[in-house]
Order: C-alpha cells, then sequence, then structure tokens
C-alpha cells in the first residue's frame, strides 16, 4: 500500500511543474518582436535571450576584435523566431 501511494506523489509532483519550467513547445513565449530579444553576454555573443534577463552591460568593456561565429561586427543580429530569441547570422 504504501509503494502506491509513494508512486501517486511521484506522478502529482511530475505533473505539477512550474509555468517557468515549460519549454517553448508547450506555448511559454520567450518574445513576440525581434526588439525583445538581446545577446546573451556582454561581450562576443554568439546567441540571444529575452530583454527580461539580459546581462547588465553597464560597466564592462569589450576588445574590439570582430570574433568569428559571434554577433561582432554586425555578422549576426538577435530576432524572434517562432516565439524564441535566435540569432540570424547575415
Amino acid at each position: 500500500m504504501k509503494k502506491i501511494i509513494v508512486l501517486a506523489l511521484f506522478f502529482i509532483m511530475i505533473g505539477c511543474s512550474s509555468p517557468n519550467q515549460q519549454s517553448n513547445s508547450q506555448g511559454i513565449k520567450e518574445c513576440t518582436a525581434s526588439s525583445d530579444c538581446v545577446p546573451t553576454s556582454c561581450c562576443h555573443a554568439s546567441s540571444c535571450i529575452s530583454k527580461e534577463k539580459a546581462p547588465n552591460c553597464s560597466d564592462m568593456f569589450c576588445t574590439l576584435e570582430c570574433t568569428p561565429n559571434t554577433l561582432d561586427c554586425n555578422q549576426g543580429f538577435c530576432s524572434c523566431i517562432n516565439n524564441k530569441c535566435q540569432v540570424n547570422f547575415n
């Protein structure tokens, strides 16, 4: 009987995940427009996230090099694609 109760509680806990733990495939929108998306890091970013999760770059200094496969030197830009922030490389 104890095993049945433990299993029941386990399945109840699995079904009660918070909305923040759900993926975009379950309807969570990270963005609705490209303006909602920003680079994931202050320097030489290679991916994008929503503005809500943006890093604080106010006291950050970056090198002026154009690192390959990053957003440096207009190699790419952040876009909202299927409600997810993603990089569009030129």
